[in-house]
């Protein structure tokens, strides 16, 4: 637009794609590492600004018309190539991008026209430093909160508003890119300029922070869910405790009754009797000894309390545990796992006997370790009409706690998980990586 020799033109082109890979770089995450993806970008800007420079050769009118679209959407394919997000996201920081290039691209463009009488050098000057402010201002205010906001949008975003929002964008810069209108500067061109920027600029805001509230309401509501967790894993823990306590009240009453037995026998000489006393008494001892289930010990006492209050509530429970004491994984995160799976399949077999008394409900529990494998599936009858969403049981159906607790600690260790509704018979399974610190394994069905 402002004219200049085809080498003019192509430190414009170069300070334009320089300008437009430092801000994406800002907030992008490459799939390279630091050199590989310098020498991409290098090549990349170098070759595109000589087949700029090329077109502005052969097709002056053309080129200065569509040159900035043309280099923005070929960088976009090699964005797309070169980031590690996901498409939605990357579509958002390209679109971030877009606006910003139009910023120094317009932006250089005024200055020059306005305050240098058309300098082609004030144009590439007022967009280094353009530039570099922005640069300055992403690294300082927008690369950090940009990071947590990439993972609520990976979740939150969906097609529809993603492709409102770019088209929106398209249309407001493009109308300011727009060579024909930028021929006569006027107070009402200045005003039609920078009404755009600044709707385009709110939309980008809008888009920023509504998905970064839904991310953080997200995240509350997660937190809502552990804690609700934790506190029924208190619960059965209180049940333990409580159960501990009484038995251990009944063991001292009880013992002053057969101290005194035993005292008798003896007076009287009756060992024979006494010796028939402490037999039966061992057996009743023995049989009061509560099941164990594995020698992982925090495994053991939740897989009892559950198991404890599945049988009070009159479901068949079958238990196939097959892990050693000593895991190389955090028993929290286990606890709240095989916690989460075991009291979603007593509440769903609870929903079937309010609605039915017909069928016979049973929860069928697997956890075992297969060389650095951990695999966990629960079995149990639950509703016919229980329905999943994006591959998740509705939360009307679980209880509404668990299973984000769950997905969230499989992926934390590279998990890979799945639910099915099998015609009434509810199936989760996950499996994740582990080490064991000791081979043996401890197998009580």
């Amino acid at each position: 637009m402002l004219g200049g020799s085809v080498y003019v033109a192509f430190i414009r082109y170069v300070v334009s794609l320089i300008g437009v890979m430092l801000l994406f770089s800002q907030i992008g995450q490459p799939r390279f590492g630091r050199k590989k993806t310098i020498l991409c970008y290098g090549v990349f800007c170098a070759s595109v600004s000589v087949l700029a420079c090329i077109w502005y050769v052969l097709d002056w009118e053309s080129c200065v018309r569509m040159v900035a679209f043309t280099m923005f959407m070929c960088f976009s394919v090699f964005a797309f190539w070169m980031g590690k997000d996901t498409a939605c996201l990357k579509i958002y920081k390209l679109a971030l991008v877009f606006y910003l290039m139009a910023v120094f691209v317009i932006g250089g463009l005024e200055i020059s026209i306005l305050f240098f009488d058309r300098n082609v050098w004030a144009d590439v000057i007022a967009r280094i430093v353009i530039i570099a402010l922005l640069a300055l201002l992403m690294d300082r205010y927008l690369k950090e909160p940009m990071k947590g906001f990439g993972d609520y949008v990976e979740k939150e975003a969906d097609t529809f508003s993603v492709a409102v929002m770019i088209l929106c964008i398209l249309f407001g810069i493009g109308y300011i890119l727009n060579p024909v209108l930028n021929r006569e500067m006027t107070p009402h061109r200045i005003y039609q300029v920078v009404i755009n920027f600044l709707l385009t600029g709110m939309l980008q805001l809008l888009v920023f922070r509504f998905y970064l509230h839904i991310g953080k309401e997200r995240e509350y509501e997660r937190e809502k869910q552990l804690i609700q967790m934790n506190y029924r894993l208190l619960e059965r823990q209180l049940e333990i405790l409580e159960e501990s306590v009484e038995s251990g009240r009944r063991i001292r009453h009880d013992a002053r009754h057969h101290n005194a037995i035993i005292a008798e026998y003896a007076r009287r000489g009756q060992q024979e009797e006494l010796l028939q006393y402490l037999k039966e008494y061992e057996e009743e001892i023995t049989q009061g000894i509560p099941e164990m289930i594995c020698s992982n010990t925090a495994v053991n006492n939740i897989l009892a309390a559950y198991t404890r209050k599945a049988k009070n509530e009159g479901i068949l429970v079958t238990l196939d545990v097959q892990v050693g004491k000593n895991l190389m994984f955090p028993s929290l995160d286990l606890v709240a796992i095989i916690a989460n799976a075991y009291e979603n399949a007593i509440y769903a077999c609870m929903e079937v006997k309010k609605y039915s008394d017909e069928r016979q409900c049973f929860i069928d529990l697997m956890l075992k370790k297969k060389k650095n494998k951990l695999i966990i599936t629960c079995k149990n009858t639950c509703r016919m009409e229980t329905e999943l969403k994006d591959g998740k049981p509705k939360s009307e159906f679980t209880g509404g706690i668990g299973v984000s607790s769950i997905i969230r600690t499989a992926e934390k260790y590279s998990g890979e998980y799945d639910f099915k509704n099998e015609n009434g018979m509810f199936v989760f399974r996950l499996i994740m990586n582990m080490e064991d610190k000791n081979d043996s394994l401890d197998s009580t069905l």
